[in-house]
């Protein structure tokens, strides 16, 4: 007689580790998303007088408005309704809510007792995936003592002993580019990467797959980014050991150069990048969201006898990301001919938004001299005059602007966590 296999037909439950920026903006997609059934969100302390000043602090943000208006217009009315002080209960909008006010460690968040199997750890601070999961300071594999099936993590994993490298049950996944790579027979702990990350994958991946366009010679790119909690409201002092000193300025009236690890994060998503010759850096800027980035390509190409590029054009990136956008539903990229400025953008659903009429391209020469390749063959040294190969390349300059908060990178997490949960059940 055959086996019948019987499964736990339980709604889905989801744990928020922080009430941060991403973490309450993760909190909205879900409850507009209403796949969850229930939400656990661990602060992991008391705030303000209550449970009410945590619920207005959800309902409330500087960015997006109120959250029913958010999510139901102007004329919408409050979907926030507190069920029980002590207990931590409300509902959003018919979803159960529970804050826990208790751990700040992970692993003494009781995320069993509620049936969380998937928790988005939003604090930041536990980025280090080979940490111990009993580490006193706390650890990302800490969730899995209360219960956690799968973490996923809303920044880039950070190993402190360069020694060590990433473990085998530990991946970097970007919804729309490798989120099929999870496996939920190895991965346990997953990593979101980084907003840039997000809209620079999102970038790359469609000029990597294009016939023309993916022998990619170097690339770099800059991202004109809006400013984050990381950084100072005023001047201050940094504290010991910091290296950083611009991001201790006031960020109310600076432009403040900085760093990303964007290019090095991208490689994890997208391997080929590895062959590329790629920088990125970051331009911190005084608005509250809204980021832009500004992507150099330089490509090798075929030219005529007029010296004209027969391949690589401006209208040829452009129908690129166009294809792109329309066959590719699960990249939520947009493609725009549109002259948009940033407050157009706040919110779009997309993980980036190419601005098609900004884009160029502009076909040139690079003279290599060939006596500084090594092992060139020196019988070919004749055929070139002076020893100089003239090499036809095409420079690329392309524009994408992501929502760094909500619009991008908040919802492109959301779908991660849908498509990860759906495949541990």
């Amino acid at each position: 007689m055959a086996k019948v296999q019987i499964f736990e037909n339980k709604p889905p439950v989801l744990g928020i580790n922080s009430l941060g920026r991403i973490g309450k903006l993760t909190l909205w997609h879900h409850i507009g998303r209403k796949y969850f059934k229930e939400i656990i969100v661990n602060l992991g302390r008391e705030a303000g007088t209550g449970l009410d000043t945590i619920a207005q602090i959800i309902e409330k943000d500087a960015t997006y408005g109120l959250l029913h208006r958010f999510l139901y217009g102007m004329k919408s009315e409050r979907i926030i309704q507190i069920v029980d002080e002590k207990k931590g209960t409300m509902l959003i909008d018919g979803i159960p809510v529970t804050v826990l006010r208790e751990a700040r460690n992970p692993a003494d968040i009781p995320w069993r007792q509620y049936g969380a199997d998937i928790v988005l750890d939003c604090t930041g601070k536990f980025n280090d995936p080979t940490v111990a999961s009993d580490n006193k300071n706390g650890s990302i594999r800490g969730h899995s003592h209360g219960g956690a099936k799968v973490v996923i993590n809303s920044s880039p994993f950070k190993i402190k002993n360069k020694a060590l490298s990433v473990p085998n049950d530990a991946v970097t996944l970007i919804y729309g580019i490798n989120h099929t790579a999870f496996n939920p027979k190895k991965h346990q702990l997953i990593s979101a990467a980084s907003c840039t990350t997000t809209g620079l994958a999102h970038m790359i991946k469609p000029l990597l797959e294009n016939e023309e366009t993916n022998n990619i010679l170097t690339a770099s790119m800059s991202t004109i980014h809006a400013v984050t909690n990381s950084q100072s409201v005023l001047d201050k002092v940094p504290k010991a050991g910091e290296i950083d000193l611009r991001k201790n300025r006031s960020i109310l009236n600076n432009i403040i150069l900085t760093s990303t690890n964007a290019a090095k994060a991208l490689a994890d998503v997208i391997p080929e990048v590895q062959n590329i010759g790629f920088m990125a850096d970051s331009i911190r800027v005084s608005t509250n969201t809204l980021s832009l980035i500004v992507l150099n390509v330089t490509f090798q190409t075929r030219i005529n006898k007029q010296g004209i590029a027969t391949a690589i054009n401006t209208n040829m990136i452009n129908e690129i990301y166009r294809k792109s956008a329309q066959n590719n539903p699960e990249r939520k990229m947009i493609f725009t001919m549109e002259q948009n400025v940033s407050t157009d953008l706040i919110g779009v659903d997309a993980a980036v938004i190419i601005e098609g009429q900004f884009n160029h391209t502009r076909t040139a020469f690079i003279n290599l001299d060939i006596s500084n390749i090594p092992n060139f063959p020196a019988g070919l040294m004749k055929a070139f005059p002076e020893n100089l190969m003239k090499v036809p390349v095409v420079h690329a300059k392309i524009f994408g602007w992501y929502d760094n908060e909500y619009g991008s990178y908040t919802n492109r997490m959301g779908d991660l966590t849908v498509y990860v949960h759906k495949n541990i059940l």
